[in-house]
């Protein structure tokens, strides 16, 4: 039987020690599943990603990488219908980590759709602002809707867990609108 599920990765765009960013994604990972994706978590750390340093942009390259690392990473985001991105928000923008594994890929991101899960002092607006444009210039979809956790610090229980139940509502706008631009886009690339 063909799975004709939409594929969404979920990036994991931080990989400091004992960051909070594992509990956003896994729980908006579970959600994406429960709605009918298929979703798979992308955590950074798996992808240690070298500092950009190519001779040939990613936008103009004939063929993959030749770091396996990099061909793996990019071969992931090759697979995807569409993107949420986890996002930690620090000194007002979105992780280095992120940004340069952004960069390594070009062709794969195009005409896709991506939405953003944010944390932070502001609910990591600035930081899911900032990836607008850059995600803009790349071809790709950024959806209105996203999820803000304002100082989730804050929030968490005495285990250091946090209860996301107040983030519900805008986590299910977030992937209704998800859907509806990764299964038009999809489409759309499938005819050329």
């Amino acid at each position: 039987m063909e799975n004709n599920a939409l594929k969404i990765k979920v990036i994991l765009g931080s990989t400091r020690a004992q960051r909070f960013g594992e509990q956003p994604a896994a729980w908006i990972t579970e959600k994406a599943k429960a709605k009918g994706f298929d979703a798979e978590l992308l955590d950074l750390r798996d992808y240690p990603l070298p500092f950009f340093e190519e001779p040939v942009s990613p936008s103009m390259k004939k063929e993959p990488y030749a770091n396996p690392i990099v061909a793996a990473w990019t071969a992931k985001i090759a697979e995807a219908d569409g993107f949420i991105f986890t996002v930690a928000e620090y000194n007002h923008g979105y992780t280095a980590v992120l940004k340069n594994a952004i960069d390594y890929v070009s062709q794969e991101w195009n005409k896709k759709p991506v939405a953003f899960v944010a944390y932070g002092s502001v609910g990591g607006a600035r930081a899911a602002d900032q990836l607008r444009p850059v995600t803009t210039e790349l071809q790709m979809v950024p959806i209105k809707t996203a999820v803000h956790m304002m100082a989730p610090w804050t929030m968490l229980d005495a285990a250091g867990k946090m209860d996301f139940s107040s983030f519900e509502g805008s986590a299910d706008a977030m992937l209704t609108q998800l859907a509806w631009w990764a299964a038009a886009l999809k489409e759309a690339r499938a005819k050329g």
